[in-house]
């Protein structure tokens, strides 16, 4: 399955959850992340929580949304907003017209000081996000429907870790 990890600023929220993706998909999942309105940088305090749990984040990059709106794009099965922002925002074309799900998290990103809150933010961002991808891991979603992943996506994003 390909998954397009969507958010505003594609710094904090969706680098997490396209790492967690990447780093546990058990080669079943490749994630990529974007955003509406890219930051054009990944926030440090992303970085240096994956890198904390030894998860690569060579390749991540903060980029727009429309890197994967065309044609030559690589072709997704899901989108995945992460943010209130990017869920309501008017999306471009998909190519394939993928399934889309919500799974909303406060951006840590808002924590800006004392160092110890806002790597708490991000451990804390991290933790909801990990437990959501790990359920749809655990998941045979390669033999749900349509339908059935698409409830089951919306019930991991209805969850409370």
């Amino acid at each position: 399955m390909k998954i397009l990890v969507l958010c505003t600023g594609n710094s904090a929220r969706s680098i997490l959850l396209e790492s967690i993706f990447n780093a546990f998909g058990q080669n079943r999942i490749t994630a990529y992340s974007a955003g509406s309105k890219p930051v054009g940088k990944v926030n440090p305090a992303a970085i240096a929580h994956l890198a904390s749990l030894n998860i690569d984040v060579s390749e991540a990059r903060s980029k727009s949304w429309n890197e994967f709106s065309d044609d030559a794009a690589p072709k997704v099965d899901l989108v995945i907003t992460v943010c209130g922002n990017a869920r309501d925002e008017e999306c471009p074309y998909w190519p394939g017209a993928p399934l889309k799900a919500h799974w909303g998290v406060d951006d840590p990103a808002d924590i800006t000081e004392p160092p110890e809150a806002v790597a708490e933010a991000f451990a804390e961002a991290y933790k909801i996000l990990k437990h959501r991808a790990d359920k749809l891991i655990a998941s045979s979603f390669e033999d749900m429907s349509s339908e059935e992943l698409q409830k089951h996506l919306n019930d991991i994003g209805d969850m409370i870790p």
